[in-house]
């Protein structure tokens, strides 16, 4: 595919036709990771984080963030999630919080976006809960891992 999908003829932007596209499981893996001070990684490990259970509230965030999508980009189609997992791993060099989301659901468009938005929303949500310790923060990486489903088949990330 060599076109943007989301312009017209006239270059006008629009939501894409899916009404005959033939509705399949479609699923979508997102990976991104905020990097930190090691003492910030340790209060987060530690769970003793000024605000609470960090990952915990963060994995509930990317949950909203996936469904809600279709309200922050303005050309994406609402969607019927079937799943979506919220994943942290902690990772001792480069001092960082690793977040993978995978995202499923039958119909007639993917949710790579609803991952990428999933992933983005869990770390902003890591930021704020820590920012009083750690303003200097970084969200890096983020970007699809996997897509399955529909007519362009699947996508795996070199």
């Amino acid at each position: 595919m060599n076109t943007l999908t989301h312009f017209d003829a006239q270059g006008q932007a629009h939501m894409v036709d899916i009404g005959a596209k033939a509705a399949t499981h479609r699923i979508a893996i997102a990976q991104g990771r905020i990097e930190m001070q090691r003492a910030t990684l340790d209060l987060i490990a530690g769970g003793t984080a000024k605000k609470g259970d960090v990952l915990g509230i963060a994995r509930v965030a990317g949950i909203m963030g996936a469904k809600k999508t279709s309200e922050l980009i303005p050309l994406c189609h609402p969607l019927a999630l079937t799943k979506v997992a919220v994943e942290f791993e902690l990772l001792p060099e480069p001092c960082a919080v690793q977040c993978t989301v995978r995202t499923e659901t039958t119909g007639q468009t993917g949710v790579e976006m609803e991952a990428l938005t999933a992933v983005q929303v869990a770390l902003l949500t890591i930021y704020d809960m820590c920012k009083a310790v750690d303003k200097g923060m970084v969200m890096t990486g983020v970007r699809l891992l996997e897509k399955h489903g529909g007519k362009s088949g699947s996508f795996v990330a070199g």
